[in-house]
């Protein structure tokens, strides 16, 4: 019996939840686009809001980006450039604590105001909360499976890890049985992160395909104050016609000259 269940969670699971994840996102941004947004409470106790996003979504951010490289990356790369499974196993226990206890705080604080605040939790759905707690548990198991990392420092359950995620993205059928020995903590671990893939298009985590990335490449402008005075007529000559039937318009250089906000 244990066997099957080991096989339902970490061998068809892991697909399904997947499967939901993409075709779920992609159903509700063409059914209701409107629906497609993170729902914030900033408005309300805003202080805590600031803290607690913050450091929510930098240390989700690395944990994201360590979970995606250390999985993901084929067990043979890290051999062939010289990184040994120990350094491994200590590189990602001190960035993922470091990043996990940030998101962990903020979870926290997110959660608090939602539960105990009667303005905020008026205005929370019950997705809302649940939304919250499930991503606080998530932190809680990550960081307190940092103890059993460290009682194998030489790697081995990493690889183990590994090894199952390399199998899940070839379909090998035989991935389930890369977690049948490792520790209970990573597969609890293993098991809520699916779920959060889940549900993710009928609850407010659908916002994560709406990061912001483009603002980090978007081209730089300067704000210009103008020196006309304010309600004062101005004699600006008008351009020559266009082919649509408008007038570009000769900015005056007295207008543009120096005069940086």
């Amino acid at each position: 019996m244990s066997d099957l269940l080991n096989q339902l969670a970490f061998g068809w699971f892991p697909y399904f939840a997947i499967t939901v994840l993409i075709v779920g996102s992609i159903l509700r941004f063409d059914a209701d686009q409107y629906s497609w947004r993170s729902q914030s409470s900033q408005f309300l106790r805003r202080r805590q809001m600031t803290i607690g996003s913050n450091l929510f979504h930098m240390g989700l951010l690395v944990l994201f980006v360590g979970h995606f490289i250390g999985l993901l990356t084929p067990v043979g790369v890290f051999d062939a450039v010289g990184v040994t499974h120990s350094f491994k196993q200590i590189t990602a226990m001190v960035v993922g604590g470091i990043a996990g206890v940030m998101a962990l705080v903020g979870a926290t604080l997110l959660l608090h105001r939602r539960l105990f605040d009667d303005r905020i939790r008026r205005s929370s759905s019950v997705g809302d909360i649940a939304v919250l707690v499930l991503l606080w548990l998530q932190l809680v198991f990550g960081v307190a499976s940092i103890w059993w990392t460290a009682q194998h420092l030489d790697g081995s359950e990493m690889v183990q890890l590994m090894g199952w995620a390399n199998a899940i993205v070839v379909f090998d059928a035989a991935a389930p049985g890369q977690l049948a020995e490792v520790a209970w903590i990573y597969k609890l671990h293993i098991i809520l992160g699916l779920i959060l893939f889940t549900i993710t298009p009928f609850t407010r985590l659908v916002h994560i395909w709406s990061v912001p990335i483009w603002f980090l490449f978007r081209p730089g402008y300067q704000i210009v104050r103008s020196r006309h005075p304010i309600g004062k007529r101005r004699d600006i000559p008008a351009g020559p016609s266009l082919p649509g039937g408008g007038q570009t318009v000769a900015r005056q250089a007295s207008e543009s000259g120096g005069s940086g906000a």
